[in-house]
């Protein structure tokens, strides 16, 4: 039978490929292209997974190799996801008020962490206060950063004793945890009680002129003696840091420890 003639084929090609065989060979073009314009390397939404697999983030499909990964990246749906990505953040940034340049905008670039040295820990000041209205017990914080610089504003947060992994957990105490770079991230030890999160009731304050950032939280009414905090220094950064166990307690009306 003559095949050279039929549409589509050509001399001394033999018959028309199969529709398997067409795709074979347009994701092997789209393989081929892809590897000539994109560095996997530095692509953000590649993930390989822990059984040797490989993931879009963007997509959240799974491929078997990197060509079928690099294939995808070429095909209809990635690239609709992507501008629909950047998109959004284009609306995200308008509505901000800063405008991303345009390299950014094509290219979406993975957030690096940040290393900062630490120069030890921040000098505190803990009080206990007493409300004589409404009986509440509660704790005046007041944590020095002598070193930070103007754009830095110290957080804190609650941590739960079931976060950590330093200490066995207690349900009976919680964390308050202080961070600023570069300085240390510190904890202090708190009874697990409901805070009284009204307004007045808690309350925080950065003090730019003497570098003081202060806290101040009533319990909600208590029923029984309360123990007082113990204050603990950690090494690692950020306000999810947990700090080291051992560091001993100290029995705390109104002290005050100057900075180092």
């Amino acid at each position: 039978m003559d095949f050279q003639n039929r549409a589509g084929s050509k001399p001394g090609a033999g018959a028309l490929m199969s529709q398997s065989e067409s795709n074979v060979a347009r994701r092997e073009r789209l393989r081929k292209l892809a590897l000539e314009t994109i560095d996997i390397k530095n692509d953000p939404y590649f993930m390989r997974n822990h059984l040797g697999s490989y993931e879009c983030k963007l997509c959240l499909t799974l491929h078997n190799n990197e060509g079928s990964y690099l294939a995808h990246t070429q095909g209809k749906k990635h690239q609709t996801n992507l501008a629909r990505r950047l998109a959004l953040e284009a609306n995200d940034s308008e509505a901000s008020g800063h405008h991303a340049p345009a390299a950014s905008r094509s290219q979406a670039v993975p957030k690096i962490k940040k290393n900062t040295v630490k120069i030890g820990r921040p000098g505190y000041k803990v009080t206990k206060i007493r409300d004589p209205r409404t009986k509440q017990f509660g704790l005046l914080f007041e944590v020095t950063y002598p070193e930070v610089t103007e754009e830095t504003m110290p957080r804190h947060r609650f941590m739960s004793a079931y976060e950590q992994h330093v200490e066995p957990p207690n349900r009976q105490y919680q964390y308050l945890l202080f961070a600023a770079d570069p300085y240390e991230t510190v904890a202090f030890k708190v009874q697990s009680r409901d805070i009284d999160m009204r307004q007045g009731r808690f309350w925080s304050h950065w003090d730019m002129d003497t570098r003081t950032f202060t806290l101040q939280f009533f319990f909600r009414n208590p029923t029984r003696s309360y123990g007082a905090p113990q204050e603990i220094a950690g090494h690692a950064t950020g306000a999810n840091a947990v700090v080291p166990a051992g560091y001993p307690a100290q029995d705390m009306g109104s002290y005050y420890n100057p900075p180092v």
